[in-house]
Parts: C-alpha cells; structure tokens; sequence
C-alpha cells in the first residue's frame, strides 16, 4: 500500500452506484432480523441500491427458512451456505466473489458495526477512496463500556503489532468498504486468519484509504469466535504479511541498486 490518507469524509455522494454488504455468518440467526431491519432503514433513508449477502458457514440453526421468510418483504436479502470449510475469512473473500455491486462493504453480523456507517462509507469511495474503514480509533470514533477490558487491551495490542504494516489507525477493523474492482482478480488473497480487512489493507494497491468513525458496540446475539485457535491464526497472519512486506521492501532496494 503507498499513501494513506485517513482524514474524515463527511459528504454524501452525489451519484449512487449499486453495492453489496457482505455479511459472513456462523451461528448468528438470532441477529439477522435485527440487521436487515436495519439495513431496510439505511437504504430508505439514503436511497442507496443496496443487496444485504449472507454468507453463512453451514450453521444448521435455522438461518435458512429465517432468510427465504425475510425475502418475502425484503428481496435483496441473499443467503449463500458452504459446506465443509468454515472460515470466517474465506466466507468474506466468497462474498466478495459473489458479490453484484459496485462497491462492496464487509461487516459483522451481530450489528457492532452500525448499518447507519455505510453510507458514509459509501460517499468515500465515490469521492475519491480505494478503501474506506470504519474506525474505532480516530477522532469521533468510540467503543461502548460493555466491551471487555480483556479484549480491549487485546484489540489493541494486536493494532500496535499490525502498525508497521499500514498508516491506518485501525487496521484490525472488519467493517471497510472498497471498490470492487480491485478484488475482481483475488489480488493473491489467501489468509490464514480472520482479519480479511488488514489482508486487503497490505496486498491491494490502493492509493487512498479513508477511516470514518464509528461507534463500536457490544454484540446483541451470538457469541465471539475468537478463541486460542483464532489468535494463533492470527499471529501466523501476521508472520505471513511481514514477510511480504519484507521481499517487496528488498525487491525494492534492489531494483534502487540496479539504476545506481
């Protein structure tokens, strides 16, 4: 990645184009009513043209029958089940394989981050930005007091470790927004471990990325999925990424050697 930029966009855009939420999903049935209530309201409110992609790991808890119900009043509400692998990343990189829109935005499904963000996010891209990321950790951004000390300590922890990799000031977040293009390709993507966001923040080629405040708040339905296995995927994610931005920094020298 070359320059961020991370300054906050407050203008709505004034041309819509057609985007997908990709929502990746695992045991979280509970939530989806909610979210796409919410999603409903967004795209009322800001006349977006909208699809809401389910991408669900095989939960078996009733996603399915809850999703072909929803349909009825809201069809741009998709759900796409794999069977055998379950991976948080890889049913993000499916949905964005399988997304129709222009734009993509990836986001959780348990509403900790908020529908209302996306079309901010959005604006951004039409105004100029490869990538847009919803920010707990810049000015106006916020987490709720419910979040657990333990994992907070953690989130940050982990930011501080993924620091020399990107400018971005919260490069764990997963709800970002980008141009669709710009996966069309797969770009190499192949992550070992959850955090899809800080993959594309190090392997696309994006000249600008904006992060956007967000209120970040405590999950309403389901249960986090970061356990010991989580974390350890994460740490061979980050070995992984160093490493590539260490071959690219001496092809780099390199090449500067080589005109000298």
């Amino acid at each position: 990645m070359r320059d961020d930029d991370t300054r906050r966009v407050e203008e709505q855009p004034s041309a819509w184009t057609a985007a997908t939420l990709v929502v990746p999903t695992y045991r979280e049935a509970d939530g989806i009513a909610e979210l796409v209530r919410r999603v409903a309201a967004v795209r009322e409110a800001a006349g977006l043209d909208l699809e809401l992609l389910l991408v669900d790991d095989d939960s078996r808890d009733g996603i399915e029958p809850l999703v072909a119900e929803l349909r009825q009043r809201w069809p741009w509400v998709r759900l796409l089940v794999r069977h055998g692998e379950r991976s948080l990343s890889g049913a993000v990189i499916e949905g964005l394989r399988r997304s129709s829109g222009n734009s993509v935005v990836v986001a959780d499904a348990d509403c900790s981050h908020p529908p209302e963000a996306i079309p901010a996010m959005l604006a951004a891209l039409e105004n100029g930005a490869d990538l847009a990321v919803g920010s707990r950790y810049v000015s106006g951004g916020s987490i709720a007091p419910g979040w657990g000390a333990a994992r907070r300590i953690a989130s940050l922890a982990g930011s501080a470790l993924a620091r020399p990799l990107t400018s971005v000031r919260d490069p764990l977040s997963g709800f970002f927004a980008l141009r669709r293009a710009l996966v069309a390709s797969d770009a190499g993507l192949a992550p070992v471990g959850f955090k899809i966001g800080l993959e594309l923040l190090v392997r696309l080629p994006l000249d600008r990325v904006v992060e956007l405040p967000i209120h970040f708040a405590p999950r309403r339905s389901g249960r986090s999925k970061l356990g010991p296995r989580q974390q350890v995927l994460f740490l061979a994610q980050m070995a992984r990424l160093y490493l590539l931005v260490l071959r690219r920094r001496l092809r780099g020298s390199a090449r500067r050697g080589g005109r000298a």
